[in-house]
């Protein structure tokens, strides 16, 4: 018996074939849709001074930011070849051999430094609290990263490492492994995959590892994170949480992720032959868990940082507090505080009327 699902066969990356519009594209688009909608009701709670025109141009500056600095640390980082040294343009060129391929190969960790120096260069520019808007930020970006990861899935690509575990599904582009090999011809066995020859070729159950970032990465970190964006103690708490937690998670789902073919680990502690596809050793780690362990050592320097900045409460305003800001929190900016004051004064107005 089959203990494995096969990847779904009615799911295409084009949305309509023969045309260059693909899911991946279209997840991204309502990743940063949602994105929004959820960062525009976080400025409305908190009564935030930012326009609507001041929120379309910060997005617009972290989305810029996001997409260049995914593309370039990607052709750094992961790109083993000298092509794009030798062909610089071809960095944001999406077509190849005359086909639309968009951009292939986007770095997260490329994203949130380019989005981060994004929204960071136009808050200075229009004079709002960083660390206010970094942390509407992380209570919005979360969700819309689950659809990200949903595109990775529809793709084929970014799956796991080969597994014998019920939840095994079997991708249709995932690299074959011989029979001849003792441990594939095992979990071919044990998961009950036709083994018609020594010489043949295995497709074997993959750990569906973009689910796994979808749900924890995305739903349940931005589901934490949703909850105590009214009950941060400073300023920059979210932020922390969100770069901290998120490197955190990513950091174990890579012990079910492959490592890219050509990159293999950056640190490989004990070698036993075992290649990449399988799960060797809680002490060799990939590309990613680099970038993560930095993440959370970026994350405590944040907090640390940011806990002990001048003016660190963060303003709230909610109906169920009359309108008040938090007790032992200020107002974001000047303007902000004049505006509570004016209205808190027109509250005093109207006390009176009524005592009269």
């Amino acid at each position: 018996m089959l203990l494995a699902v096969n990847f779904p066969s009615w799911l295409s990356p084009e949305i309509i074939p023969g045309l260059p519009v693909r899911w991946y594209g279209v997840m991204y688009i309502v990743a940063f849709g949602i994105a929004y909608l959820l960062y525009r009701r976080q400025v409305r709670e908190r009564n935030f001074p930012m326009s609507e025109d001041n929120l379309s141009g910060l997005f617009f500056a972290g989305i810029l930011g996001l997409v260049l600095g995914a593309r370039i640390f990607a052709t750094i980082v992961y790109e083993t070849s000298d092509i794009y040294i030798r062909r610089p343009w071809l960095i944001f060129w999406p077509f190849r051999d005359g086909r639309f391929t968009g951009l292939q190969g986007m770095s997260y960790h490329g994203g949130v430094i380019g989005g981060a120096l994004g929204f960071v260069i136009f808050g200075l520019v229009k004079k709002f609290d960083i660390r206010e808007i970094g942390d509407m930020f992380a209570g919005s970006i979360p969700l819309g990263y689950t659809f990200g990861r949903l595109g990775n899935f529809i793709n084929g690509e970014l799956y796991g490492r080969v597994t014998a575990w019920p939840v095994g599904m079997i991708f249709p582009n995932a690299q074959r492994y011989p029979a001849r090999e003792a441990w594939a011809l095992e979990i071919a066995e044990k998961t009950g995959i036709p083994v018609p020859g020594a010489d043949a070729m295995l497709n074997l159950p993959r750990h569906p590892s973009q689910l796994y970032e979808a749900f924890f990465e995305g739903v349940i970190l931005w589901l934490v994170i949703w909850l105590l964006r009214k009950k941060n103690p400073f300023k920059g708490f979210l932020m922390g949480l969100y770069v901290g937690a998120y490197g955190l998670i990513r950091f174990v789902l890579e012990y079910f992720r492959e490592p890219d073919a050509d990159l293999g680990y950056r640190i490989e502690l004990v070698r036993n032959g075992a290649p990449p596809a399988l799960f060797s050793s809680l002490f060799n780690f990939t590309t990613g868990q680099v970038l993560c362990f930095a993440m959370i050592l970026a994350a405590l320097v944040w907090w640390i940082i940011a806990s002990r900045l001048p003016d660190h409460g963060a303003l709230w305003r909610y109906p169920d507090n009359g309108g008040k800001a938090a007790r032992g929190q200020t107002p974001a900016t000047a303007e902000a505080r004049e505006a509570l004051r004016i209205e808190a004064k027109k509250n005093r107005r109207k006390l009176r009327k009524k005592l009269r």
